[in-house]
């Protein structure tokens, strides 16, 4: 099964256009708040139509402005899940997925039937006569996959699925989500701004980035080189520098008052340079290569590092860029403390050139 999206929506002073294709695949849309992720899976679902554009999945035009194609929702064999679920709360969970089979493009003769291997393959087994304010998050999330399941969708799309539920339930429920996708044959449109289950659960990643979309990428190409600083930052970097480009594997981070040699070519377009705080090493000396000499301006614990603020020389922290951030393991930063010179290595596979 396949999508393919590329479409157009304005929304007063807000303009969204998408272009990307899926097939077979947990596709990432990630962005900030407001972005248009949500938006774009219900454009693709028919709650919102768009202005102009073409949205095909598994063969069939879901909407083409050229040719005057616009299936309505029901028609569209689509499992959208929202973020609190949106179960009926005056049904039970069997009556929730029975609505698939009764009203639904599913109809039946065998619905007892698909109902039993719904219920055992999403174990909701025992669950059949409790009202969602009954269940816990956990059960209500397999019972909204189990409605979605049962419709035999031609594409799955979750709109931040995990995102109200707190870091240990999660989890538990990410391990389930995991399970699901992974025996799904289709594609599945994943909406998130968190990167760490993006990184678990997905296997490419469209940025979203103010209402236009950036080109799919792998989910390991995209973390090991963003092309964009937005994409940088939702990636997790937490360390830029305004820049240019001094030659093809050298930039100049003017807010660092450093020249990095990069192990990837820099191109001509690059605004912008990242180095995530982790890749950032002391040195006890100065050495030849990509060394920075900083200040440090503050040492705090987290909960399993320390995150140490440093102003690269010459720079006094003058502006949020000139500010960096590093993460060592605790044993280590006991070593220094604030107002001490430290010397930095950043090697040069881990310098990120981007485009604004």
């Amino acid at each position: 099964m396949s999508a393919v999206v590329k479409f157009k929506k304005r929304l007063g002073a807000f303009s969204l256009s998408v272009d990307f294709e899926a097939e077979n695949e947990v596709l990432a849309l990630l962005g900030g708040s407001g972005c248009g992720k949500s938006m774009t899976l219900k454009c693709i679902a028919g709650i919102v139509t768009p202005d102009e554009g073409r949205i095909v999945v598994d063969g069939t035009t879901f909407f083409d402005s050229s040719k005057g194609i616009n299936l309505k929702p029901q028609q569209r064999r689509t499992g959208l899940l929202f973020q609190n679920y949106a179960l009926f709360p005056n049904m039970t969970a069997r009556q929730n997925i029975m609505t698939v089979f009764e009203h639904g493009g599913v109809r039946c003769a065998d619905r007892e039937e698909r109902y039993l291997d719904i219920a055992r393959r999403f174990f909701i087994t025992g669950l059949d006569d409790h009202y969602p304010s009954q269940l816990s998050g956990g059960q209500q999330q397999r019972v909204a996959l189990a409605r979605i399941m049962a419709s035999d969708p031609a594409i799955i799309m979750l709109d931040e699925p995990l995102s109200a539920l707190d870091s240990f339930l999660r989890w538990q429920l990410e391990q389930n989500l995991s399970r699901i996708l992974g025996e799904y044959t289709g594609t599945t449109l994943y909406v998130s701004h968190n990167r760490d289950e993006v990184y678990r659960l997905c296997d490419r990643v469209c940025v979203i980035n103010q209402g236009l979309s950036e080109p799919v990428k792998d989910v390991g190409e995209f973390f090991d080189a963003p092309a964009t600083i937005t994409a940088a930052i939702l990636s997790g970097c937490k360390n830029f520098s305004r820049a240019e480009r001094t030659d093809e594997r050298h930039i100049l981070a003017r807010d660092w008052n450093m020249s990095f040699e990069c192990s990837r070519d820099v191109p001509p377009e690059a605004k912008y340079v990242g180095v995530r705080a982790h890749y950032i090493m002391p040195m006890e000396k100065p050495e030849e290569g990509n060394v920075m000499s900083a200040d440090i301006l503050e040492i705090k614990e987290d909960i399993f590092s320390t995150v140490v603020t440093v102003a690269p020389e010459g720079t006094a922290g003058e502006s949020n860029f000139a500010i960096v951030r590093l993460e060592l393991p605790k044993e280590k930063a006991e070593n220094y403390s604030a107002g001490e010179r430290i010397f930095l290595k950043i090697e040069p596979k881990d310098v990120m050139p981007l485009l604004a």
